[in-house]
């Protein structure tokens, strides 16, 4: 078994500094050939005997089969450590976002924090292969060579230093120009994809305000500064390839000359061919330097970004062990508070008591405190002040883990992972079998769907394979919900992107549910048309103001709550 590596370890680290040796063997193995090659056919043009340059050919072959023999190790070797340490990492970056989320995470959305972390780490992992080796390989070739060439000259070798140099000079050139224009070509793909979802995503409301207009010449001028930016840094990376290129073939002439000189004192022509082509073949190696350096400057900004995101405090404090009963138990708040950002109040004081087998309706205007409620009771985020019970037990008293195994949380956007029905249910329970499968299912409306699909539970979701329509998605949702048998649903306006027919169909599964099986349900939604059946209603209006003495000060009452009726109308 594979033991976990500490998070980023190796990624520019000694992890790959073997398969750059590797690397370094095989571009010295192609150096090798190339010059002695040059040597060979010199020495062949005076027709001396064959066996005099028996020990030549061998070499020539002998280097001719090593270097695509080490290539292909270097490449076997570098790979596996790199995708073996993505691997160990991506758990550790998603085990270190769970207590982050969604406290630490500001505006951006699921999308963009699992696509920022998934390709950060990526360009952060992947420095091994694209950095450490390539640079680790060149240097490894170019001593060699230069030790090599001071076996006849030391200036020879000193022309070929001097080339190393300043091919390594314009590879740092490139990376520095690369990195200033990385962190303006990310700030605007942010903006466009920011952009463009926001369209895409509440085109309706945005028509309706008449803000269309503005926003689209916004996305315009994100583009166009991305474009700019994209075309900065190719214009570094085109400089760094173009001084390469110039350095190698000024070392070239360089070392033509002084050779010239050495074969008019009597320095023999092969040997002479040797030298002059070394720093040709030395420019072979040379050439994914100025490459090496822009994946540099994008691990760097990556390993940035992620530990400007990961380095966070956490959202909830010290919590105790203890561990409750697993029968139901009702959920008390009392004068809750909670902000997301330190000194601006997003919920309270709110006093509200759940219990088991309730089904209640928040409600209240935009801004009011709604989804905090939800986080709250869900431990996603500690009240800043106020008391959260459960079953009479304050809940930083109980693990975390305890809290949030009675919780099934279900908002309006629920993830379908491009993988089978099954698979996407079980992510709830991983050891159900088909039977709980299919009970789920029929539970939120879905078996019908089931029954229509080509391969039943096996058949594929999401990118590539059958599409799935916003009722289904959210009816996908209560099916986790159900087959996580948690005895608490928090559901965070989950038919908010539904037409009614459908919301009001997806609500009556959820009561029904609830009925049957006594399960807690708390919803939130600024939309009371389609709810029917809930039995208690709680409206929050605005958060309340701390005084300097963290007292709570209402600006106006922090919420109201009535009772809707037996839960049959």
């Amino acid at each position: 078994m594979r033991r976990r590596r500490a998070f980023g370890h190796g990624a520019f680290g000694d992890g790959a500094f073997g398969p750059g040796l590797l690397g370094g063997l095989a571009s010295a193995s192609g150096i090798s050939l190339t010059a002695l090659s040059g040597w060979l056919v010199v020495s062949a043009s005076h027709r001396p005997q064959i066996l005099t340059l028996m020990a030549a050919i061998v070499g020539v072959r002998a280097f001719g089969m090593a270097r695509p023999a080490l290539r292909y190790a270097e490449r076997l070797l570098s790979h596996d450590r790199a995708l073996g340490q993505l691997a160990d990492d991506r758990v550790t970056v998603y085990e270190r976002l769970i207590p982050l989320t969604p406290a630490r995470l500001g505006r951006r959305s699921r999308s963009q924090v699992l696509t920022g972390a998934v390709d950060d780490l990526e360009d952060q992992v992947y420095a091994q292969v694209r950095v450490v080796v390539p640079v680790v390989g060149a240097a490894v070739a170019g001593l060699l060579s230069v030790l090599a060439v001071a076996l006849w000259s030391y200036v020879a070798a000193l022309i070929v230093l001097a080339g190393l140099l300043g091919c390594a000079a314009g590879a740092a050139m490139t990376g520095w120009g690369e990195r200033r224009s990385q962190q303006t070509l990310l700030a605007a793909r942010e903006d466009v994809s920011r952009l463009a979802t926001l369209i895409v995503t509440q085109a309706r409301e945005i028509a309706a305000v008449g803000a269309t207009g503005q926003l689209l010449d916004q996305l315009d001028t994100a583009q166009a500064i991305a474009a700019h930016a994209e075309r900065r840094r190719s214009l570094w990376r085109a400089g760094g390839l173009i001084l390469t290129g110039l350095v190698c073939a000024a070392t070239t002439v360089v070392m033509a000359l002084h050779v010239a000189d050495l074969v008019r004192g009597g320095l023999s022509d092969a040997v002479g061919a040797l030298l002059v082509l070394t720093p040709v073949a030395v420019a072979d190696a040379l050439a994914l330097l100025p490459d090496a350096a822009g994946s540099w400057a994008r691990a760097a900004r990556a390993r940035e970004r992620l530990g400007a995101l990961l380095d966070q405090p956490p959202a909830l404090g010290p919590h105790g062990d203890l561990a409750l009963d697993s029968g139901p138990a009702a959920v008390e708040g009392r004068q809750l508070c909670a902000e997301w950002v330190a000194g601006r109040p997003a919920l309270g004081p709110v006093d509200l008591t759940v219990t088991p087998g309730d089904r209640m309706l928040v409600t209240g205007p935009n801004g009011c405190g709604k989804s905090t409620l939800l986080a709250v009771l869900a431990t996603h985020l500690d009240p800043s002040s106020g008391r959260l019970l459960l079953g009479g037990t304050p809940v930083d008293h109980v693990a975390v883990a305890d809290l949030r195994a009675r919780v099934a949380v279900l908002d309006d956007e629920p993830h379908v992972f491009a993988s089978t029905v099954r698979e996407n249910l079980r992510l709830a329970r991983p050891g159900a079998d088909d039977d709980a499968l299919r009970a789920a299912l029929r539970d939120a409306d879905l078996d019908g769907w089931l029954t229509a699909l080509p391969d039943g539970l096996d058949t594929h979701l999401g990118a590539g394979a059958r599409g799935v329509s916003g009722g289904e998605r959210t009816r996908l949702g209560l099916a986790r919900a159900h087959l996580s048998e948690r005895p608490v649903y928090l559901l965070d306006e989950p038919v908010a992107h539904l037409d009614h027919a459908t919301a009001t169909a997806v609500l009556e599964a959820v009561v029904r549910r609830s009925r049957e099986h006594g399960t807690t349900v708390v919803l939130v939604s600024h939309d009371e048309e389609p709810v029917h059946g809930f039995t208690t209603r709680v409206e929050l209006v605005a958060p309340v103001e701390l005084t300097a003495r963290d007292q709570v000060t209402p600006v106006r009452p922090g919420w109201v709550t009535g009772v809707m009726g037996d839960g049959r109308h």
